[in-house]
């Protein structure tokens, strides 16, 4: 019976199907937002904001299935219980998380679902992402951050996104990688080497992180943003299954390590140089516990940091009946659609269906490749760094 289920979840019809299921419904959520938006946000922004939370839900859950009801992923969780019950999901957060992994987005995304934010998850990001249908319009029509890499441009974009986004009627998180991309070797090479010419903290496991986002950030963020929460996500390096998402659409799960700790907002400096320090002594910080975790399996061992004991949250039955609605919803009529197409006779017709079917597994796969290290953006791995 179990290796029927594999034989199932590694079928290419299948992953044709999810595909469908996750483009076609993504689409739509997306042409909600966009009415939401014309027809709602200029005249009650809260309202918008409220009614948009369901839809990015919707969208974002349905890879939180993938991870966790399709591969079986799950998370060890260490964080500080009273801190825990007090603050997250009850507050405005900032969050700054190590980039080391193709999923670790998702991980967190997990994790978010699990004490019911997901849906007002937001993130820095390259200005060229809002472009790309689905994800990249959800978190337009979110009010995610995006960035031009600019400097001069950027900083008039972070004052006036976070100035909107602090105004939020629900709790919010705002993720950022202070990095600027994800870890490789090669990257990893050239980030030391600005470190040593600048005589910065040299790191094991990051990336020397880009400080003028942070400090930019920060004044406008005091008042309102209760507290940074310093995300450090790992995996077991001998894990048989490697956490990426090819892995994942195949049904192999694998099992995050994923610890935080609230940092409240008056213990950031104010003044920008002092912030930066700040900054550079937390990846310091997290290195070590990175690096003790790979040595050791654990964050605390050889960090010399107070420990923690991990705990587990309950999977949410949410998303799964969210996946379920959806690949109902959207692959009756596409079947339906489909198959008439291919049965129908006409070479016209057959070819515009084999061109559909087509388009869907280039996109799945293209999403694929988007979250792989190797197809990261090179942003990080030149000399030149804030």
């Amino acid at each position: 019976m179990a290796g029927w289920v594999e034989s199932v979840k590694r079928s290419p019809l299948v992953a044709l199907l999810m595909a469908i299921t996750y483009f076609v419904s993504g689409l739509l959520i997306n042409f909600c937002q966009l009415v939401l938006w014309i027809g709602v946000r200029t005249f009650d922004k809260k309202l918008y904001r409220r009614l948009n939370y369901y839809l990015a839900y919707s969208l974002y859950s349905q890879l939180v299935f993938l991870a966790e009801w399709w591969a079986g992923c799950d998370l060890l969780i260490y964080i500080d219980r009273d801190d825990f019950d007090k603050y997250y999901g009850k507050e405005h957060g900032y969050l700054i998380m190590n980039h080391a992994y193709d999923i670790d987005w998702l991980m967190g995304w997990v994790f978010c679902d699990r004490i019911r934010l997901l849906g007002n998850c937001k993130t820095y990001a390259k200005k060229v992402l809002q472009f790309i249908p689905t994800m990249g319009w959800a978190w337009k029509f979110g009010e995610s951050v995006f960035l031009e890499r600019n400097w001069e441009k950027d900083k008039q974009i972070i004052s006036t996104q976070l100035k909107e986004l602090v105004e939020y009627p629900s709790p919010i998180w705002l993720l950022l990688y202070a990095e600027g991309t994800r870890f490789s070797e090669h990257k990893h090479a050239a980030s030391m080497k600005f470190a040593k010419e600048r005589g910065l903290p040299l790191l094991k496991h990051h990336l020397v992180p880009r400080t003028r986002g942070f400090t930019s950030s920060i004044p406008h963020l005091k008042e309102k943003m209760g507290a940074i929460y310093d995300v450090q996500l790992a995996f077991k390096k001998d894990d048989k299954v490697k956490p990426n998402l090819h892995n994942l659409l195949v049904g192999k799960g694998v099992t995050g390590h994923i610890c935080i700790q609230r940092i409240p907002m008056e213990e950031v400096p104010d003044d920008e140089q002092a912030a930066s320090k700040w900054l550079h002594e937390l990846y310091q910080r997290k290195d070590k516990m990175q690096d003790s975790f790979y040595k050791t399996g654990d964050f605390f061992k050889e960090s010399g940091l107070k420990r923690i004991e991990p705990f587990k949250l309950p999977r949410r039955k949410a998303s799964l009946i969210n996946w379920c609605v959806w690949f109902v919803v959207t692959l009756v009529p596409m079947s339906y659609w489909l198959t008439y197409l291919l049965t129908s006779g006409s070479t016209i017709k057959f070819s515009i269906g084999a061109a559909i079917i087509a388009s869907f597994f280039f996109l799945l796969y293209k999403i694929i490749g988007m979250t792989k290290i190797s197809k990261a953006s090179s942003y990080g791995s030149d000399a030149k760094r804030d």
